[in-house]
Parts: structure tokens; sequence; C-alpha cells
């Protein structure tokens, strides 16, 4: 069947000229028909056809088509290789960060693509004016959707699609690697029996022999790795010197790069004929190579591939491998759920990674499907050889693996209170016959149905009571009789995506009298979602050097966080610590932002400009005093610091000195123009005590009042008035000009009374401007 014939309008949007069998197998079904559609098949039999055929079916009726995909690589790699629609006059927007939405652009998208993360994101917002495209959806398709069992992030998807269900109703085609259990998958998002197609190992275009080879182990973990580096060698060696081709899997970015120096060193010794040296304009190709590693390995016929890999150099060596100049390639696991890469050797040499958050955890089943999916080169190989290189005492599990494959499971169940938390936040369930009638939309209800003695079915109602009673209890959610309604604290736990246990513990930070950044950074760092982290033993003495005179009470991984978010306040991460700081940074930044609205919400903005201060710290690594120039746009963390050290602190100090003043503090002409502009948008504060008296007869009262005006750029503030330490008054206002504050100035018992006027901003990390006035009490 010719794309051309099948769909004249989009033979430009597919990569190839004719559908093979699967394709047509299943074209009518999804062009036809307007039910939703499940196809499990193999790994590299074509399904990414299918999704292609969804949206053009979707464009054709004039719809919204959302692509979910499994990692956050593969959204920017459909955006390229979806230029295709682009040309044919569809618009094609990766949704990414909030930080980098664009409403705008999104709303007028006909083909939106997310990971699920971002969907749910986006359906729990759906409401505000940022995110109502995603109720505009008519037709999703989810890539990969055995990312259901996936312990971490099955929930997420499992949730978020039952919430589209809810929201707008749009047709779902759910695509997906072999599993065994296609009818739950199926009966969860009601697809017809003529809409569901399980495609069996006989749709493969390359025949598969998978199988388990053990090592023996050494004295230690960096021993162990490269008895499975060797041993991965030995299975790759014969297929390479056969005109074949190996794609070896790693834990990491770093280890692709030594085993592909070692590979360079080992095949050579070897006598294995590889490389292109003799290329000349492959040679000259090579030499643009952004990565220096990379650029020496290849034209030895070595190449690695993970997403830290600069776009055009990824995109060299995944062309490289097609074109056989590239024999051995060593990758993450992002290349399995991506690009289709095969080769005819797969190995997987490791069967655990480090994850910053998780510590040690083994590679996924999904995972190990996917990668040894990888092996056989359509049109080149008649059968392609799969490898889990694994300790003899794992051989059996994987063995069954793959001889049997495995059920998809749903995980809703581990993180049930938070999904429920969301659901009520967002105004979908408003009863307790919402709740079940919810519970009924879900995966795991299905799959409870289908196992119940192992999911305990019988019980699974009287389980969501008790989860909603607990979040009752807890002060999420309100029950009024049969009717549920979320608490401030259940919003700002679920907009934030925060572990329940987290959330509790920043409302319990915000009941204090009295908070400080010592308080700030220990309530983050000991938030539950950093309770895996692992603290190695070649860790602890840069962990204890940091927190040196630091009272905690925190240990092991949590300790570690703390390190690793005191040490880049200052902008010095010791070399031990590296490793994890970025991801752990990343997420403390994050937790940092939600403490912050959950201090503006519970005890004001004054802690929650101090909570700003302490993010824009970790984010940039500057001192107090210049933590403020941050917030201007053109300055970063080595120009704060900088011009903090001339004395110029603040966004106001910038303005007054002018572009002069600032192109003699190393700054171009340029960038001091911007900056100066920039700053002339942030707040300026002056206070204006009027005829505020200088002394007061004690046992007499009057009241006076204070201009605060603001002749900068308009910001929230938060305003505090106190004598001698004594709280008078607070006001949060936006404040765009001016306002008055009523002061009470009392003869009292003291002498002397102190009146403090402090400005503070919840929402930029400037520091409070103060006021003194001192008030003699006389007889």
């Amino acid at each position: 069947m010719k794309v051309a014939e099948a769909l004249p309008e989009f033979a430009d949007a597919f990569g190839f000229e004719e559908f093979n069998r699967m394709q047509r197998e299943a074209l009518p079904a999804i062009m036809e028909r307007d039910e939703n559609v499940v196809a499990a098949a193999p790994t590299a039999s074509g399904k990414t056809a299918l999704a292609e055929l969804a949206i053009c079916k979707t464009l054709q009726e004039g719809g919204t088509a959302l692509f979910v995909a499994p990692l956050r690589a593969l959204t920017n790699e459909k955006e390229a290789e979806w230029e295709r629609f682009e040309d044919l006059g569809y618009s094609v927007y990766v949704v990414t960060g909030e930080r980098d939405l664009n409403p705008r652009r999104a709303e007028r998208a006909d083909i939106l693509v997310m990971t699920p993360e971002k969907a749910d994101s986006a359906t729990r917002k759906h409401e505000s004016p940022r995110y109502q495209f995603i109720t505009d959806v008519s037709c999703v398709v989810i890539d990969e959707v055995h990312l259901l069992d996936s312990d971490s992030r099955g929930g997420v998807l499992e949730v978020t699609v039952s919430r589209l269900r809810r929201l707008c109703d749009p047709r779902v085609v759910a695509l997906s690697a072999t599993m065994r259990n296609v009818d739950d998958v199926a009966e969860w998002l009601d697809a017809a029996p003529e809409t569901t197609f399980e495609f069996g190992d006989e749709y493969r275009p390359v025949k598969l022999h998978a199988g388990v080879k053990t090592y023996s182990h050494g004295e230690n973990s960096f021993a162990d790795k490269y008895r499975r580096l060797y041993r991965a060698f030995d299975l790759a060696e014969p297929h390479i010197r056969d005109a074949g081709q190996a794609l070896v899997f790693v834990s990491s970015r770093q280890d692709t790069v030594q085993a592909a120096a070692k590979a360079r060193d080992e095949f050579a010794e070897r006598d294995v004929p590889m490389g292109a040296r003799g290329d000349y304009d492959f040679h000259n190709e090579a030499k643009e190579l952004t990565n220096d590693s990379l650029r020496n390995s290849v034209v030895d016929g070595v190449g690695f591939h993970h997403a830290g890999l600069g776009k055009d150099d990824r995109d060299r060596v995944e062309r490289w491998f097609r074109e056989g100049k590239v024999q051995l390639l060593f990758s993450t696991s992002t290349l399995a759920w991506g690009v289709n890469l095969p080769a005819r050797c797969v190995v997987i040499r490791d069967t655990k990674y480090h994850d910053p958050l998780e510590g040690d955890v083994d590679i996924s089943p999904l995972d190990v499907m996917q990668m040894l999916g990888r092996a056989g080169r359509p049109g080149y190989d008649d059968v392609g050889y799969g490898w889990v290189v694994c300790d003899s005492a794992d051989a059996d599990r994987y063995r069954r693996l793959i001889r049997e494959g495995k059920d998809i499971e749903s995980h809703l169940a581990e993180e049930l209170d938070s999904h429920l938390n969301a659901e009520i936040a967002m105004g979908t369930i408003d009863d307790l016959d919402d709740v079940l009638s919810w519970l009924e939309t879900t995966f795991y209800y299905v799959r409870a149905r289908s196992r119940p003695a192992e999911y305990g079915f019988d019980g699974l109602r009287g389980r969501v009571r008790e989860t909603l009673e607990s979040l009752v209890d807890r002060g999420f959610v309100e029950m009024n009789e049969l009717k549920v309604e979320p608490t401030a604290l259940g919003r700002l736990a679920s907009k934030y995506y925060l572990d329940l246990a987290t959330a509790e513990r920043f409302h319990d930070l915000s009941q204090r009298a009295y908070i400080d950044a010592d308080a700030v950074l220990d309530c983050v760092a000991g938030a539950s979602e950093f309770d895996s982290v692992s603290c190695r033993a070649a860790e602890v003495d840069a962990v204890d050097s940091v927190l040196t005179g630091v009272d905690t009470r925190l240990d092991g991984g949590n300790r570690k966080v703390l390190a690793i978010c005191r040490a880049s306040m200052v902008g010095s991460t010791p070399a031990d610590l590296r490793s994890d700081a970025w991801v752990i940074r990343q997420n403390a930044l994050r937790l940092l932002a939600a403490l912050r609205e959950f201090l503006d919400t519970f005890a004001g903005p004054r802690a929650a400009n101090l909570t700003r201060r302490i993010e824009a710290r970790v984010d940039h690594g500057v001192s107090r005093d210049a933590v403020g120039l941050t917030a201007v746009d053109g300055i970063g963390s080595r120009r704060a610091s900088r011009l903090a050290s001339a004395g110029l602190r603040t966004p106001a100090d910038l303005v007054s000195a002018g572009v002069t003043e600032l192109t003699r503090a190393d700054l171009s002409e340029g960038v001091a123009e911007r900056v100066v502009e920039s700053a002339k948008g942030l707040p300026a504060i002056e206070v204006d005590w009027g005829a505020f008296p200088e002394t007061v007869e004690r046992g007499t009262s009057t009241v006076k009042q204070v201009e605060i005006a603001n002749t900068g750029g308009s910001a929230r503030t938060g305003i505090r008035v106190t004598v001698n330490d004594v709280e008078m008054t607070t006001k949060t206002t936006y404040l765009s000009d001016s306002t008055r504050v009523p002061v009470g100035v009392f003869g009292a018992t003291d002498d002397e009374l102190t009146f403090r006027i402090e400005v503070s901003f919840p929402d930029l990390p400037l520091l409070p401007v103060h006021e003194e006035r001192v008030v003699r009490v006389v007889d």
C-alpha cells in the first residue's frame, strides 16, 4: 500500500513511501473509525507510523492532536522529525517547563508534544488561561503506553489519561511494545475488539535471539564494571568482524565515554578491522564534532551517544552508525526509547544505574525489553542478537522476562493519596460518589478486577474511602457530609507536585514564630523527595567539610542534600559532590519555589522573601549582598558578584550609577544600557515619615501616616511596622506608586521607642528595605 495512494494529502508527512504489513492492518481502524485504539507490536516494527496516521486523521477533521512521549529528549526529536507536518502548513509545538511555555503558540498548535509529567501539570492547571489549550485536545496518542508499569512514572501517565478523558473526552490511540495483557489496557481505554491489535514476533522485521550472559564478581564494583565491559566486547567482536554492528547500553553518560575509550584500545589490540581512517571526507567531518572524546573515537569506528551531547554531535553519530562508519556504539537507555537505530548485536552491560535521588536501582523490565528490541537491522540481518550481562543470582529473572514477557501493572496505589488529592484540588471530584466514579476510570481498577486476589479488589472501595478520610484528617481536604473540598494546603500540594509528607513539613515550618535561613534549608533538604538519596563513603568528608559548624539533625542522603544546597549558595561545590549536585540542586530549586508559596500563604511575605533569596542564591551561587542583582535581566552570578564588590547591591544602585558608571565596572555599553533599563522595571522604595514626632509625652498617643512610595516598577510587597521589635501592623499590597500606613505613637513605659518599617518582596530576590525612627518618651 503506497502512502501517496492511501493518504494523498499527507504523503510528505511520512518518512517512507510504502506501509508495511503491520501498518496496513492497523490503518483502517485508525483512519476509518472513531473508536479508541490500542496496538502492541514488537520494537522496530513501525509503530511510529501508527501515531502519525492518528495525527493525520485528527488534522483532517480540524482537531488538535497531543502526542505523549515517554522522555523529554524524545519530545525534541519529534519536533525536529515532524517538520514534515510544518511543511504541510500545520503547527507543531513542544510544551516544556512553566517558564518557557508560550500559551499563544500552544493554543494555536495543531500538534502538541509533551511528556506525561508535563501533560499532568497542564491538566492540573487547565482552568488557568495559560493552560486552557489542553482542554481543546481532540486526540491523544500515547507512545509506549507500557510506561504504565514504571514504578516512578506509571501512576502519572495513568491519572493524566483518565483526567483528560473526563476533561475533554479525546480519542485515545495507545501504542506499545509487546505486552501480555493488551486486553486490560483496551478495557481501560474502552477500545473495541476491532481497534485492539496484538502484533506478535512474526511482525518483527528481523528475528530476535535474546539471552543472558553472567560474569563473576570481583573485589569491588569498579572491577565488576570492567568485567562486564570485557564480556560485552567478547559478545560484540564476532559480529563486528562479520561486517555487523554492536550497540552496548551502559548506565550513565560518563560510562559511555569511558567505555568507548577502553573499546578503542582493546579492539585495536585484538586487531579487529574497524574504523574509517582512510575515508578523507568522514575524517574531515569528524573534526567538526564539538565533543573532543567523540571526535577522537569515531574515526576508529567507536562512538557514544547520550542526551547530554549537543544535537549536531548526536545527529552525526546516529547517521554514521546507520551508514556503518561507526561499528560499535555505547549509549544510555535514551536511545532504546527513541531513535530507530538497530544493530545486529545489542548488549546490556549494566542492569543497575545510579540515580541521584533514588540511589542504586535496577533498570526496569520495560527498559530491558526496549533495549533488546533494538537488535537486528532490517534489510541487512536475518537475525538480531540481544544479551543481558548480569550477576548469576539475577540470571533466571532475566531469562524469564525474555521468555515470557511481562504483564503491565498499575502503580497508582503507591501514591493514591497524592493523586486523589490532586483530583479534589482541581475540583473534578465533588463528593464521595465522584471519588468512586474516578476510581473506576483508572487502569488500577481494571487491573484489580482482572487480578482480584493480588490487588485486593473486594476491599478497593474501602481503601479509597480510608485514603479520603486520611486526607481530611491531615488537613488536605474538607468534608461536609458527603461533599469534599480542597483546603489551601491541598491545593498547594497538588500545584507543586509535592509528596504529601513534604507538604505537611512545609506547612509545619510556616507555623513557627521565627523562620530563618537555616530552618528553610533544613526543611527543604529533609523533604521526603530526597529520602532515597544515598551518601556514598567517598562523599562523607566533603559533606562534613561543607557543614562544619552547621546545626542540623539531618543524616545520610538528606544531609548530603543540605551540603549541596549550602555549597551552591556560595558557588563552590566540592568535587566529590558534583556528580549528583546538578540533579539535586534542580529538585531543591523546585521545592524552594513551592516552600516560598507555602510561607507566603501561611506565614506572610517576609518569610516568602527570605525563601526567594535563598532560592536565588542556590541557583546562582552569589552572596547575600549580591543576590538582589540577579533579579536584573543581563546580570548573572559573576556580574552580580563583581558589581556587589564595587558597592552596587540593588537595582536602584544600578539606576543611580547609570550607563557610564557601569561601563567602568567592565560592562560593555550595550549591556550596561540593557541592565539599567531592566533595573528601572524593579521596585525602588522610599519611605516618607512626614511629621513624625521626635518625642511623645508619657501616657499620650497619636496616629501618624507614613507614606511608602515606589519610584520603580510595580511589585507585590509586604509592609511590616514594629516598635521595639514588637509587631504593630502588617499589610500586603501590590505597590505601583505609593501607599500610606498608619503608625500609632504612644507614650508607654519605655523611655525610648524604635519604630521600624520593613518592606519585603515575596516574589523577588531583593533584600527588604528598612527604615527606622527613634522617639523619646518624656514626662
